[in-house]
């Protein structure tokens, strides 16, 4: 990579990847115990690196132009903050596990869109461990990345992320989605190849701003937890669809919502697979726009752009299209024959002009492989 050797004079001794993810459906469903089916997509952070001559690690950004330096003494929570803190959080997060890190030069570079939900900071995570892991020997298994690097974000940055975004990252593979179960961790990589269909998956960036984007998700999350508490549940995984209306009759109207969306996200995601496991893709449409839907009137977590792309791929052809990510911004995505991608996308586009919105950017996503050493 030639952003270490400008940054350090000299050649790295590897470079590591990982990927951005879509999340196809299952939104907030994650830190409910739930069910989700991500994608990682062909985007991705790339790490280079090598072991460092002093007990510290230099982190160079070509996104940035920052170059930080991280200490031991930096590993603690809240010492680093912005970007880097992602960086920091990984081998304290491996510290806390029991492994030793090794000291690193790392340059960074990305081309996962920020703050288009695609999970840029996971993506940045996961290459940063998959470097330690593999410059350190250490003795870590590839299905426990995703709680370390999890544990990162959660527990160093502060984000309050699942699993998810962490398990695309580390655990997809290409040509398939991968239905998880974020209680039990329990995962399968279920077909998800589009281009055999004569389909794609079109993916809008709304580039709306995440306006009170991290306040909202918290509000949410701590909404289902003390709807759980307050029906006796462990997460509001445990409540089953036929106990839904009892279950509402005890809450207020708006928590009641809430927890309508993640119960019935939970079905759709179930549903999802199945078709997809029978390999009925187009099949998913009405399920994906249904997710929207209750996105939109019972988790109240879309914006006015994301509305706009949602309704204007459906009238353009669309077999189905939601808001993926955490929402209030972010990306649509939109199931569309293959040979249609560009007019619905010059539709979005249209209307988007046509409603004084900023102009969207808009790519193919195809279902791409997680952490790899790429040299």
């Amino acid at each position: 990579m030639k952003e270490f050797h400008e940054r350090f004079g000299m050649e790295p001794a590897g470079v590591w990847s990982a990927p951005g993810r879509v999340n196809l459906i299952g939104e907030h469903t994650d830190y409910n115990d739930g069910f989700v089916l991500p994608f990682a997509i062909p985007m991705r952070t790339t790490v280079a690196a090598r072991p460092a001559d002093g007990p510290f690690w230099t982190v160079y950004s070509r996104e940035t132009g920052e170059t930080v330096v991280i200490s031991e003494a930096d590993l603690r929570p809240g010492a680093v903050n912005g970007w880097a803190a992602y960086v920091a959080g990984v081998p304290w997060a491996l510290r806390a596990a029991g492994h030793r890190p090794p000291f690193l030069d790392l340059a960074i570079t990305s081309d996962v869109p920020l703050g288009a939900g695609l999970s840029s900071s996971a993506a940045l995570t996961c290459a940063v461990l998959a470097a330690l892991v593999d410059l350190g020997g250490l003795d870590l298994s590839r299905d426990d990345w995703p709680a370390v690097a999890q544990r990162a974000e959660n527990s160093y940055v502060g984000a309050p992320t699942g699993i998810m975004d962490q398990s695309a990252s580390t655990l997809c593979r290409p040509g398939h989605a991968m239905f998880l179960d974020c209680r039990s961790g329990d995962r399968e990589h279920v077909p998800f190849a589009l281009a055999e269909h004569d389909l794609a998956m079109l993916v809008i960036d709304s580039r709306a701003p995440h306006s009170h984007a991290d306040g909202e998700y918290a509000a949410r999350r701590a909404s289902c937890e003390s709807a759980a508490q307050t029906l006796g549940l462990r997460a509001l995984r445990d409540l089953a669809a036929e106990d839904l209306p009892a279950a509402c009759g005890r809450l207020d109207e708006v928590t009641a919502r809430r927890v309508r969306h993640v119960v019935t996200e939970n079905a759709r995601v179930l549903e999802t697979v199945e078709k997809l496991r029978g390999g009925s893709v187009t099949g998913i449409g009405p399920l994906l726009t249904a997710s929207h839907a209750s996105m939109r009137d019972d988790y109240e977590i879309t914006v006015p752009e994301i509305d706009t792309a949602v309704e204007t791929a459906l009238a353009a052809g669309a077999y189905g299209a939601r808001m993926t990510g955490g929402g209030f911004g972010g990306c649509v995505l939109a199931l569309v024959d293959a040979d249609a991608a560009e007019r619905v996308a010059d539709a979005v586009t249209a209307a988007f002009a046509e409603r004084g919105f900023t102009a969207p950017t808009w790519f193919r996503a195809v279902a791409a492989g997680g952490a790899t050493r790429e040299a």
